[in-house]
């Protein structure tokens, strides 16, 4: 538990202070949009198929801090550094490193039992993370072309 509250309050205060590209509105609806996404997979991997899970099976209070407390954050860093003006190799680059260290920290997780998995393996993990960053990207490009025309 120690280390996801840690994690927590440093992706928060990362988060916080990163110079922001996005404006507020952009932030919030790409937050809501990845915490939607986000409750859907696990309503479906944990709930329905029991492929893995917070800290105990079910409804837990303490997966509440992952879906509040890292996920939120995770996405407004994720999308403020996103090279959206760069070539593709460079977009390609950064969606494999973040892919990298969000295995990185499920491993961790794991390690420190705040996460378990019940037949789910980590080489799923490495192919949904790429997918499910590139669906925020899409996401977020897709709001972002919504606002610019409705400011028309």
């Amino acid at each position: 538990m120690f280390f996801l509250i840690v994690s927590v309050i440093a992706f928060n205060l990362i988060a916080i202070f990163i110079p922001k590209r996005m404006s507020g509105i952009e932030i919030l609806t790409t937050t809501l949009f990845s915490s939607l996404l986000e409750s859907t997979v696990n309503i479906i991997f944990d709930f329905k198929y029991d492929l893995y899970g917070y800290f105990n099976k079910g409804v837990d209070l303490g997966g509440f801090i992952y879906v509040l407390g890292i996920f939120p954050a995770v996405n407004i860093v994720f999308l403020n550094l996103f090279p959206f003006k760069r070539s593709l190799a460079s977009k390609v680059t950064y969606l494999f490193c973040w892919s990298v260290l969000a295995v990185i920290f499920e491993l961790l997780y794991l390690r420190t039992k705040t996460f378990y998995y019940n037949g789910w393996k980590i080489s799923y993990s490495m192919v949904a993370y790429p997918i499910l960053y590139i669906i925020l990207v899409c996401f977020y490009k897709y709001a972002h072309y919504l606002l610019k025309k409705s400011s028309k």
